[in-house]
């Protein structure tokens, strides 16, 4: 088995023409055509086949706002059909284009076409989406398989989208389709090949391709540090590979006094559960566990790309969660890099170790404001399931803007509480803290309220990724690890800096 070589997903190449022409169109093999919501069919070419294919459904053009249309024309083109409502979501538009996608994906098409139709400020908008749901799934994740695996998509062509308002949307869109395919290629990862060495490798390797900065606080120097909390992880493994890796981006901030924002991400390469091993069920995927960190890479290579008018601080908490006689017990006490002393409850709530000491981190640098990505707790995983994630904040604006930059995003999310009473949980008769309780309820609040101390008073958004994994795919991406965080976060962060 080969390591899967270190750079960036290859996207395919886009081009546009100002005009849907019929000629072209005809040329085209696979063929998505998108329309706003209604009847009118504004001169696409075989509108009549499509029109009849629904009547014989005993159906009119606007079911194709509920249902999207595939048909196999007679000189072996394909085309679907789809409407459009430019009065839903993002997340509407980013599902039902997928949807509507997939029929040409799965026949292998290395090249689709897409017309557009209607007013151009919908054609603007649709042409946007479309292209970000095309890339997303044209890209082929990593697979191990001695079969020939399926092309990726080589080019998308889009019809009807001319004009140069266009340009910025084309290329955030764009810049977001890498940073979620990042996010899901490293994530995809088998933990034989993406261990905490692999892993810290892998960031070198991007931030040189990047220009990022780099700081690496290896186990010697978070000894020096007295990081406790996350030592206490990572010390359970056979190696001392773990690291929390600080990447800095300097971009081109329109506010010269504003500081940098930070962004914390949960890098567990594999979680056994420690002393309190994981069943077989709940021990599956937990390869995934680094998600939270491949969210935080994926908006720093979209933020980079578009070179955004804000700095960032990115810090990733990579270790290791394992079994050993080494590995961290319950009622140990162990003290945080600030000071703080945390009684050990349940080795499976590491996630909040290795974050305690990255955050603690991330606010000695006082930065605007702290967003913090992990797959956290499973209460969060059974208050929402898998196609929602949560968000905790200390600011109820800040909770907001993460609400509406979701709706924005097309990654739903909803606001949790954390009410100071739900400390009593936490209070330990031996130290300053307990980690968790052994009781389970409402832990995403208390994983929150526990995380919360090592950020002070610094503005700071939590997100348990709830979403990160959907089977079937959710949103805009058809895969089961859906990169759920990068549009959100970038969202986030250009709205706080547009405010700042």
């Amino acid at each position: 088995m080969n390591k899967t070589p270190p750079g960036l997903p290859v996207l395919a190449r886009l081009s546009r023409h100002a005009e849907a022409s019929p000629a072209r169109l005809a040329k085209t093999r696979h063929l998505l055509h998108v329309l706003p919501a209604g009847d009118d069919w504004h001169g696409a070419p075989d509108a009549e086949r499509a029109l009849a294919a629904l009547a014989r459904r005993g159906k009119t053009g606007s079911a194709l706002a509920e249902r999207p249309l595939t048909l196999e024309l007679d000189d072996g083109r394909l085309s679907s059909w789809l409407r459009l409502d430019p009065g839903k979501p993002a997340f509407d538009w980013h599902a039902r284009l997928r949807q509507a996608l997939k029929p040409l994906l799965d026949e292998d098409a290395t090249e689709i076409g897409i017309a557009l139709w209607g007013p151009p400020e919908f054609r603007a908008r649709a042409a946007a989406a479309a292209a970000y749901v095309g890339w997303l799934n044209g890209v082929r994740l990593p697979a191990w398989k001695r079969d020939k695996m399926p092309a990726p998509l080589k080019r998308l062509v889009l019809h009807g989208a001319g004009g140069e308002s266009l340009d910025r949307m084309i290329d955030r869109a764009r810049a977001l389709a890498e940073g979620n395919s990042l996010c899901r290629e490293l994530t995809t990862q088998p933990p034989n090949l993406l261990g905490p060495a692999a892993y810290r490798a892998r960031v070198r390797a991007l931030a040189a391709e990047m220009g990022w900065e780099i700081e690496e606080y290896d186990f010697k120097r978070l000894e020096k540090l007295g990081a406790g909390a996350f030592l206490a992880v990572a010390r359970g493994s056979g190696h001392r590979d773990a690291a929390i890796v600080r990447l800095r981006l300097r971009g081109r901030r329109k506010n010269a006094r504003a500081g940098a924002y930070a962004l914390v991400g949960k890098g567990i390469c594999f979680d056994t559960g420690g002393h309190n091993l994981k069943p077989a069920r709940y021990m599956n995927n937990m390869h995934d566990d680094m998600n939270g960190s491949a969210v935080a890479l994926g908006i720093l290579l979209a933020a980079t790309r578009l070179k955004a008018p804000f700095d960032l601080d990115v810090w990733l908490a990579i270790a290791e969660n394992h079994l050993s006689p080494a590995a961290y017990r319950q009622n140990e006490i162990v003290s945080a890099l600030d000071g703080t002393h945390i009684e050990i409850v349940h080795t499976d709530a590491e996630g909040r170790m290795v974050l305690a000491d990255a955050l603690a981190l991330a606010a000695r640098e006082k930065p605007a404001a702290i967003l913090d990505f992990a797959t956290l707790t499973g209460s969060m995983a059974v208050a929402l399931g898998e196609r929602m994630s949560g968000v905790i904040a200390n600011r109820d604006d800040l909770a907001a803007v993460a609400v509406a930059a979701g709706q924005a995003s097309g990654e739903r999310v909803v606001v949790f509480p954390m009410p100071e009473d739900y400390d009593e949980a936490l209070e330990s008769t031996v130290a300053d803290v307990k980690q968790c309780t052994l009781d389970g309820e409402a832990d995403h609040i208390l994983a929150a309220r526990f995380l919360g101390r090592f950020v002070g008073e610094t503005p700071w958004l939590h997100v348990d990724l709830s979403a990160s994994r959907c089977k079937g795919g959710l949103g805009a991406a058809g895969t089961d690890i859906t990169g759920f965080g990068v549009g959100l976060g970038l969202e986030v962060l250009e709205r706080l800096a547009g405010g700042a």
